[in-house]
């Protein structure tokens, strides 16, 4: 059953298991379970989900019970008036809280007609929350470490966050496609631990009835606060 964070007549939060997809789509074929269709069938009404979170990446998702609800809320994303802050683990000592302003191309789906690798604007602020350092050699260093950071996002291009963070070589725990293989076979062997450690853990946004500020946290789910613990990284109050 999914975690419900919020709820009323007009919308629903839940905070999406890491590794399910949001809605079908072509590009996994053999996906059986997705948010939309969990929801739907949890509270007994359709639902629209407002925006998206890659499949491996936990966390608040926001759905609209209505159509005139689903396109205020769609309005605020595009308007830059919702607030998103992501918890991550990444690759060595991201020391300096700062903003990257980096343009990412984007990435065309192979099904569609488009075939234009535009640049888009994409802007990441960062945060170190906490750092560790263990005394076992991964790669070519005799030890490893690791940062604990907020990220907030003022744009929304695809698979942002992991890009941000490869780029400025601090790639993110687990990812498969943007990380670094060594680590993530690390985290495998050693710990069990198989996801990716990215979770969208507030949301803040305008109610599209009341126009009441909604602010809302997802908990970590117990592998990541297992990779928290294992690396001595400690999670904020």
């Amino acid at each position: 059953m999914l975690k419900i964070v919020y709820r009323d007549e007009t919308l629903v939060v839940i905070n999406k298991p890491a590794g399910m997809l949001v809605h079908r789509t072509r590009l996994d074929y053999g996906e059986t379970v997705f948010a939309v269709q969990r929801l739907r069938d949890q509270i007994g009404l359709k639902v629209h989900p407002v925006h998206r979170l890659d499949k491996p990446t936990s966390g608040l998702l926001l759905f609209a019970l209505n159509v005139e609800a689903l396109k205020d809320l769609q309005t605020q994303f595009t308007e830059r008036k919702v607030e998103k802050m992501y918890w991550a683990v990444v690759r060595g000592y991201l020391s300096e809280d700062g903003t990257l302003d980096y343009p990412l191309k984007r990435e065309v789906d192979p099904y569609s007609q488009s075939t234009t690798e535009v640049n888009q604007n994409a802007i990441t602020h960062h945060r170190c929350l906490a750092q560790t350092e263990l005394p076992t050699p991964v790669g070519r260093y005799p030890t490893t470490r690791y940062s604990f950071i907020e990220l907030k996002p003022e744009t929304g291009r695809k698979h942002q966050l992991r890009r941000h963070m490869a780029h400025l070589r601090h790639p993110i725990v687990g990812d498969t496609r943007h990380g670094d293989g060594v680590h993530n076979r690390f985290f495998r062997e050693r710990w069990g631990i198989h996801r990716l450690l990215l979770h969208a853990q507030q949301l803040s946004f305008n109610h599209p009835t009341s126009g009441d500020r909604i602010s809302l946290t997802a908990e970590l789910d117990e592998a990541f606060q297992d990779a928290l613990e294992k690396t001595n990284l400690v999670s904020p109050e």
